[in-house]
This record gives C-alpha cells, structure tokens and sequence, in this order.
C-alpha cells in the first residue's frame, strides 16, 4: 500500500469513527444561497451565488461513499463523484477540482447547468432512504469555482503531457468540441478547435443567459484549454472557409464534428412570419452574444411589454426569463402539456416563477393575429388535454374542441427546437446523414460514414443537453485516440 493509500485508510477509518451513517443522514441538504427576484430581474448577475466552504464541507460530509456509487452510473462523463466529493469533506478542495478534471473539460460549467436531478443525483442512495439527494452539482461548482479563484502556477491542478505529433481539427467550439479537445489534448495530440462565430464557447456562450452561466465561467474553462494548448481559430466556417480536403492538406489525422443544432424549428401556424414572432436562437444570440440592449452595444433586438415564450425546455426558461430582464411587464410560458411533464430543470421552472413569470401550460397557440402595421397584436390559443403516453413516454396533448381563446401579447419567442446545422453534410456529400440531417455515426466510437470524421452533440442528436454533448466528446475521443494508436 502506497503512502497516499495509507492516507486515505487512515482518514476513512478516523471519519467513520466521527460520522455514522445515521448521523451523515441526519444532515440536511444545502440550499444554495441566491440573489433576490425583486433584484435579480432588473439585472444580469448570477442568480445561485454557490457555495461557502463551510457549506461545501457539510454537504460533502452528507455523502455515504456507497462501495458501488449509482451516481457514477447516472454521470455521461463517468465523473469520480466519491472521489471528488470525499476531497471536499476532508478540505482538499484543489485536489477535488483535480478528480474532477480527469474527466470533465467543464467542472464550472457543468455544476451550474447540467441537470444533475435526471442524472447523478437521481441516483442517490438517500432517493431509496426517501431524503434529498446529495448536491453534486452545488458541490461539483463549489470546486471548480475554488481552484479557478485559488490556483498559481506553484500549485496548478493541470497534468504534464507528453506530445505525439499528430494532428486534430475540431468543428464548433460548444461542449461537445470542447470535451473531445480536452480529451485528445490530454493524449499528447496537437487540436486546433474552428469555430464560426467570433466567441468562443458555442452554445455556453450564445444560448445560455449570463444569469445562469456568466461569460467569465466559460472564459476560464476555455482559458484552461488554451493552457494545455489547445488552440482555437475563430470567424472561421469548415465547409466554406476551409473544405475537408485541405484540412488534409493542412495536416490533420482525424477530425471531429461538434457544429451543433443552431437552426430553429418553427410550427409551421398562421401569422408565424409577422414582426414580433421571432425564434428563441435568434433572440437570445443577439442578447447574449451580441450584446442587445447592453450599453455600448448596437445589436438591436424587439422588446416586448407582453411576452409569450411558447415551449417549455431549458432554452424557454432563459427565453421568458431573459425577457422578464429585457422589461417586459408580462412574460408567460405557453406549453401543450402540463408541467409535469415539462423538460425544463425543477429549478429554472421554480426561479421563472420567483421571477414573476406565468405559466399558461395545456395551450398551444394556433395563430398569431396582427395589427394595421403587420405586427403581432393577440395570440389565439387551444386548449388541451392530456391522452395517452407518447414515444417519448409523456402522455400526448389532445385539443379541446371548441375551447379556443385570444390573449393578447406584442412579442412571441417560439422554442419548439432545432434542427442541425447542415453546413458540413452539404460541404460532404459523402457524409451519411439521416432524415432529420443528424451525422450518422456508430454509438459506441461516434465515427461516421468517413473513417477519419467522428461527430457528437447537436449535430447527431438533434438538441441535447451540455453534459450529453460533453459524453459524446469524450467516446470520441477515446476511439479516435485508439484508432490512431492501431
């Protein structure tokens, strides 16, 4: 037994002695700390302010260290959550930050918008005890945000790398491109990440409000790519600035395809094409990445005092709630289904209503009505009911006969979906893709139909979430890595 081992014998001996596992259940789960919604509307600042290290260790101290952790099963980056969270308990905290990045590119980003509850924490031991689950996600940011805050170059959690020359082009700079980049960094290859807008980051950085994941997060996460040596080129479109052929011309070994889903899906209803209906991508690019409505910024985007968001997913959430902070007096959700069976995580739902937001679930608009200058005035609404279970297993929204109402709104953000960006499939004609325009690829390795082109996130998946696009780097990665090495 080495002498860290022996450490950690020790310690797990001595902590037993001081916490049963009676007493660590007797612990109540954290509440994260937040900003109040009377403020928080009239402002872009983080709304869960994380926690303090004195939180954290209590929280950590919660954990069972079960011998078989489920947690771990239910994490598609297959974190080391024990391991993490016992660094916590016992103060480590540069340590945990260290466990977490053995496999994850985005411990910061991950522990404030992955939703751990469908998940890791869905897991739980104490789900079988009927007690809350233990916070890996508060606790998973807790970390990162500790060794973002605390690390120089004295004692830096990054691992030496040993290069192999060989060379590989990323397309898109979302979670997915940055999870495999960390990756095949890590492996000694030399990554040059592409991206096609003038930011970095993706879909952290054009489809996820500051009030829930700020800009200096990503930067930092990116930044720590950079300090592997990852090297990122922007304003650069793979398919038109550069072809597939001369990314063999310029070297690459193997290439992976992470250019996600960014075109959006509309209901295809009366009135969608009248000034004020917009597309949710559209809407929060401009407020997010473009600056709208920010001093020093001339991205005009519409403003709204009535506001319908129609959708009921993670990006309907930022949609209404960015509106409520772009002064809108009424912002309402319109959803088919009940809430019930709403996708959007627990906790966007609950901070949407802090906030103010109403929630007109059963309804599905069938036309938007204009006034003289052709711009929205009134949405007309169905009513619904629910029927039986569909494929996705939520029961099917059925319309009411006759029960159809006016509301009036001057402004409608549909978030229905997207669809995959089909720059690369048309630039390849080669490429197999499906009917929805989703890259084919074998589950297992993510390698499509050319044998040096691997894909994952949005662009195989057709809209996902952060931590599923990240688990699609990661076995792509893995496969390109072992392909290579053959």
């Amino acid at each position: 037994m080495n002498q860290d081992n022996m450490r950690d014998a020790q310690w797990r001996e001595e902590l037993r002695k001081a916490h049963t596992a009676k007493e660590r259940a007797a612990i109540p789960r954290v509440v994260m700390p937040q900003l109040d919604p009377a403020y928080r509307i009239t402002c872009n600042e983080e709304v869960n302010q994380g926690l303090s290290a004195e939180q954290a260790i209590l929280e950590a101290t919660r954990c069972m260290d079960c011998p078989d952790p489920q947690c771990m099963q239910g994490c598609p980056v297959s974190i080391n959550i024990p391991g993490f969270i016992k660094n916590i308990e016992r103060r480590d905290f540069l340590k945990a930050a260290s466990v977490l990045k053995e496999t994850s590119a985005l411990p910061a980003v991950c522990g404030r918008v992955c939703p751990q509850e469908k998940q890791c924490e869905s897991r739980c031991i104490y789900n079988k005890m009927k007690k809350e689950p233990v916070a890996i996600g508060y606790l998973e940011r807790f970390a990162a945000d500790y060794e973002r805050d605390n690390t120089s170059e004295d004692n830096t959690t990054e691992p030496q790398i040993v290069k192999n020359n060989l060379n590989i082009a990323v397309v898109g700079s979302g979670p997915s491109g940055l999870s495999f980049a960390g990756d095949m960094i890590k492996r000694g290859y030399n990554v040059t990440v592409y991206e096609a807008l003038h930011e970095i980051g993706g879909v952290l950085k054009y489809g996820i409000p500051e009030f829930r994941l700020p800009n200096t997060v990503v930067e930092a996460e990116i930044d720590g790519l950079r300090a592997l040596g990852v090297k990122f080129v922007k304003d650069c479109i793979i398919g038109k600035t550069i072809s597939y052929d001369q990314l063999h011309e310029l070297g690459y070994d193997g290439i992976f395809v992470a250019s996600g889903a960014g075109l959006p899906r509309f209901m295809g209803i009366p009135g969608e094409n009248l000034i004020g209906v917009m597309s949710s991508n559209e809407y929060l690019t401009r407020i997010n990445l473009m600056g709208a409505g920010q001093p020093g910024h001339d991205t005009p985007v519409l403003h709204g005092k009535r506001v319908a968001v129609i959708g009921g997913g993670n990006t309907a959430m930022d949609s209404v709630r960015t509106a409520r902070r772009q002064g809108a007096e009424v912002a309402m959700i319109v959803y088919r289904r009940s809430e019930e069976e709403m996708p959007a995580r627990v906790e966007e739902v609950h901070h949407a209503k802090e906030e103010g937001v109403q929630f007109m679930t059963l309804h599905n608009p069938i036309e938007y009505l204009a006034d003289e200058k052709g711009r929205v005035r009134a949405m007309k609404l169905q009513k619904m009911e629910l029927g039986e279970p569909d494929a996705s297993g939520r029961r099917s929204p059925i319309p009411v006969e006759g029960a159809i109402e006016e509301v009036p709104v001057d402004l409608v953000i549909v978030s229905v979906g997207v669809s995959p960006n089909p720059l690369i499939p048309h630039a390849i004609p080669e490429l197999e893709v499906s009917r929805r325009g989703t890259i084919v690829v074998n589950d297992e390795t993510m390698q499509s139909s050319i044998y040096d082109i691997y894909a994952g996130g949005d662009i195989v998946r057709g809209g996902a979430t952060v931590i599923l696009a990240m688990g699609d780097g990661r076995r792509a990665a893995a496969a390109m890595h072992e392909s290579l090495n053959k």
